[in-house]
This record gives C-alpha cells, sequence and structure tokens, in this order.
C-alpha cells in the first residue's frame, strides 16, 4: 500500500467519528430519529466520495511546514485537528456540488446518482446543501473556540466561500447551458470564473488552514502562499479544459463534454481570441450544441488553431513563472516554499 493510501485511508478513519458528532447535535436540539438518519445519509453520500486532495492537503501542508519527514510522526490531537479541518474543508466542497449538480441539471457525481436524484430527495437537497455547510461552523466551534487564530479560520471559510459564489455566479449568466451566445466569452472572465470558483477554496483554503494551525499568521506569509496559490489554481483548471477537449477517455476517466454543455473553458476562449471571421462563423453556429457533428466541427476549428500547442506554450511559460516566484519565498518568519513546490508538481504534466 502505498504512502498516499495509507493516508487516505487515515483520513477516511475520522469521518464516521465527525457523522457522530454532528447528528449527536440535532439529537441534542430533540430532532426525531427519522431527521437524524436523513442528515446522516446525507453527509455519507455527498462529503467522502471524491479524491479528497483538498482534506488531505490540509494534513500534508502542515506536516511541511512543521518539518516532519510523515504524517505519522504528528501526535493523535495534532491529526485529529488537522484532519477535522480537512473534513470541513471536503463538507464545503460537499455544499457547493450539492446546490451545482441542481443548478446543472446532472445526473450523476462521482459515480453515484448525485443527491437530488436520489428517491425521495428532490429539492429536499437545496436545505441540505445549507446544512453541510452549516456542519463546518458546529466542528469549528467545538474544536477550535479556545484557539488563538479561531476566529481566522471562521472569517477564511466565510470569506472564501463568498468568493467560490461570485465565481459560480459568473460562470452561470455567462454560459448558460441553454442559451450559447459566445459574445460573453473573454479569456478574462474566465480567468476570473476560475479563480474564484476554484482556486482559493481548491488551493489556497488548505494551505492557509494549515498555516493558522502551524502560528504562521504573518499576513506576508497568507500573501506569499496566495500569490503562488491563486495561478497555480488557474493553471490546473486550464489544464482541466484542455484535457475534456485533446484528452483521451482513458486518460481522464470519462468523456470530454465541455464544448456541447456549452462551458465557458479555456479552449473556446483561446479559439475566440484566434479565429478567422469564417472560423469564429463556425464555432458561434456549432458550439454549445448537444450533438456528436456539431461537437466535431468544433474540434477541427481547435485543432486547425493549433489549441494544443498554445496550451503547451502555456504551461511552459506558467510554470517557469511559478517556479521563479517560488524561488523567491521569504522564508524567515516559518512559511516554506516546499509547500508550493509540492502542489506545483502534483499539476505539471498532470493527464488526468
Amino acid at each position: 500500500m502505498s504512502k498516499k493510501s495509507v493516508n487516505k485511508t487515515k483520513f477516511l478513519s475520522r469521518f464516521p467519528i465527525i457523522v457522530e458528532e454532528l447528528t449527536q447535535s440535532l439529537k441534542d436540539y430533540g430532532m426525531p430519529q427519522e431527521a437524524i438518519d436523513w442528515f446522516a445519509k446525507s453527509l455519507n453520500h455527498n462529503t467522502p466520495g471524491g479524491k479528497l486532495n483538498r482534506g488531505l492537503s490540509v494534513v500534508d501542508t502542515y506536516v511541511i511546514l512543521k518539518g516532519y519527514h510523515d504524517v505519522e510522526e504528528l501526535d493523535s490531537k495534532e491529526y485529529d485537528q488537522l484532519a477535522l479541518l480537512g473534513w470541513c474543508v471536503e463538507l464545503l466542497q460537499a455544499y457547493f456540488l450539492v446546490a451545482d449538480d441542481m443548478m446543472d441539471h446532472s445526473l450523476t457525481r462521482r459515480g453515484q446518482p448525485c443527491w437530488y436524484k436520489v428517491p425521495d430527495v428532490g429539492d429536499i437537497a437545496i436545505n441540505d446543501s445549507f446544512m453541510l455547510e452549516a456542519a463546518i461552523y458546529k466542528l469549528l466551534k467545538s474544536h477550535f473556540k479556545k484557539e488563538s487564530y479561531y476566529i481566522d479560520l471562521i472569517e477564511l471559510f466565510h470569506e472564501v466561500t463568498f468568493q467560490t459564489e461570485l465565481g459560480q455566479l459568473l460562470d452561470l449568466i455567462t454560459a448558460p447551458e441553454d442559451k450559447v451566445d459566445l459574445t460573453k466569452f473573454s479569456l478574462d472572465k474566465h480567468s476570473f470564473i476560475v479563480i474564484f470558483k476554484t482556486a482559493y477554496y481548491s488551493f489556497y483554503l488548505p494551505v492557509a488552514l494549515a498555516m493558522y494551525v502551524a502560528g504562521i499568521t504573518d499576513e506576508k506569509d497568507l500573501k506569499q502562499a496566495r500569490d503562488v496559490l491563486i495561478p497555480l489554481g488557474e493553471y490546473f483548471q486550464i489544464q482541466d479544459d484542455y484535457l475534456d477537449c485533446f484528452g483521451t477517455p482513458e486518460q481522464i476517466g470519462k468523456i470530454g463534454t465541455d464544448i456541447q454543455d456549452n462551458k465557458c473553458s479555456w479552449v473556446i476562449n483561446k479559439a475566440l481570441q484566434l479565429a478567422t471571421p469564417e472560423q469564429r462563423t463556425i464555432l458561434d453556429a456549432n458550439y454549445g450544441q448537444r450533438n456528436s457533428e456539431s461537437e466535431a466541427k468544433c474540434k477541427k476549428v481547435f485543432y486547425d488553431l493549433k489549441i494544443d500547442q498554445e496550451y503547451t506554450t502555456y504551461e511552459e511559460k506558467i510554470a517557469k513563472e511559478l517556479q521563479a516566484q517560488i524561488a523567491q519565498v521569504d522564508e524567515s518568519r516559518g512559511f516554506k516554499s516546499q509547500v508550493l513546490t509540492t502542489f506545483l508538481n502534483k499539476v505539471y504534466k498532470r493527464t488526468k
């Protein structure tokens, strides 16, 4: 079993304890068993099924910041605190996904039906998403109220949640699935959407949480982390957009759907920037149409414009820029550039 698998198994072992704590709070309020069971089912269906990279990053970042070589070097109290914060990030992700799936009318998530598609759930999923978010603050209060950085944790979760919702808003009004209007698209809009919708909560949030627990709370250090992690998060999403169009199903584990779904992806925005009037006419007529013929016409334009080569050029440029930035990190107050290098290494040349 790899070290990564061992760490994930250990992290997963803490989730039933969290479910027990959260359902106990419902019992304390006098909720009937039917409601308690519903909440437990929602927590278990929506929270632990993904890759857990965000939650695990809280633990992994702390290990690096404290100079440990392995998660096993953490004492049990340290580990439990960090795992709990990691699960708070995963609860935030679950909250977003339950709502997102309803907005997108999605059918499946992580190989199972979306929560609102589960029999008898339907629109109750709206309230369930609120409860997943509220669970974060119940956990923070019961485990961190006496810590000097408690308010920092609360404010960080609130701020990142709002930022993510801003990104989602711009995405929804720019690229609704049922109304294709490529005049609304631009690389600047794409950049805002992915930075706010993905980068803050997926990259900056886990690192900042670990920094607070490790006592590295100087705004200069938080800014050093943010200044690399936000463009890195944007790079990660651009990579995702590229793989959706140019990756094989074997590579990415699914068939890419961004073209048919009218996604405001980097690929279409880069193509719009480079297209001739004739190519633009083809894209306007075929992008966001739910048939394979239209999709093929869009892909032909992308290949003719050599968007895959444009991506390779972008990837090398951003990787060099981030490496140069990481090399300039000031470690005098305890922050470590290795945190940022570790994240970059996970993303660079990723193929799935």
